[in-house]
């Protein structure tokens, strides 16, 4: 019978089970081709831990931690520095230009659209008293007057934020020409609230701006606000059905009331007001005098 020939005298390694098992490894290694490679070098893979006894390879252990993005404060975004233009080419900056200015009027028939009267049913009473025409009336008249692209609202400087107000300085740009500038501002009650109040900064300006058009010109004038408030508002004195406070509520005669608002007292106009009458109070009559006044002294 033929004996076994030792596996040292044809020069192949033996393996000592007391080592590591180095070249299982490394063969493990090569089969898995390149697919392997990536997908260490993509896993931040921790130190390998050593070998058991038996010779077994220790499991890989990954650190899974997600490590969260840091949040970032809107007021430290808002910051814009103005645009660089090219000299080269033809172009006004809005930023600092004041191109058109006064150039030529308008034509009649966008002066007759901008300085019209405006419809009663188009304005609306604040709580306060104070009269206004929503922000998208202004639009809708510009739009009216230029159409939909022939003016714009062109950023003047960065966003300030503070502790509870949003401003910024706007352009109003309409045919090519600077017509007006105003700074609008809003107030926010918390930070989540800021991209709100940046929008309506920006309606607050276009307010201020379409004065110089002549638009709802009727609502800065003192005697209108009045004559509307007499005819079209009413104040009452309503209760909040939550909290039960009371305060003065201004509305139109046509709205509602809506809750948890609730009228507790009746409407209290000059005309009614102008109708009482003083009833004087009788005069205290003296014990010794005849009841006039005069103190008589009784007869003796």
């Amino acid at each position: 019978m033929a004996q076994e020939e030792d596996p040292k005298t044809r020069g192949e390694a033996v393996q000592d089970d007391d080592e590591p098992d180095e070249c299982v490894c490394a063969t493990r290694k090569a089969d898995n081709g390149t697919a392997t490679g990536d997908r260490t070098r993509q896993t931040t893979a921790s130190p390998r831990a050593p070998a058991s006894a038996t010779g077994a390879p220790a499991e890989d252990t990954h650190d899974l931690t997600v490590n969260p993005t840091p949040l970032q404060s809107l007021t430290e975004t808002l910051s814009e520095p103005p645009p660089e233009l090219n000299e080269d080419e033809r172009q006004v900056d809005w930023t600092r230009s004041f191109h058109g200015l006064s150039a030529q009027a308008f034509s009649p028939e966008q002066i007759e659209v901008l300085t019209a009267p405006l419809s009663s049913d188009d304005i609306e009473i604040k709580p306060d008293g104070i009269v206004y025409l929503p922000e998208i009336k202004y639009r809708r008249i510009l739009n009216k007057a230029f159409g939909p692209g022939g003016w714009g609202l062109a950023p003047r400087g960065e966003t300030i934020v503070t502790g509870k107000l949003v401003t910024r300085e706007y352009a109003l740009v309409a045919g090519g020409r600077l017509v007006s500038i105003a700074r609008g501002e809003m107030t926010y009650f918390d930070p989540e609230g800021i991209p709100t109040a940046t929008e309506g900064c920006k309606s607050n300006a276009l307010m201020r701006c379409c004065k110089d058009l002549g638009i709802a010109s009727e609502l800065w004038d003192p005697r209108f606000i009045k004559k509307f408030l007499a005819e079209k508002g009413r104040e009452l004195i309503v209760e909040h059905q939550t909290t039960k406070k009371r305060r003065k509520h201004w509305m139109r005669a046509d709205d509602e009331l809506k809750w948890p608002l609730q009228e507790v007292a009746p409407q209290v106009t000059r005309e009614s007001a102008g109708a009482r009458q003083f009833t004087p109070r009788p005069a205290a009559t003296n014990r010794n005098g005849n009841g006039n006044g005069n103190g008589a002294a009784p007869k003796s």
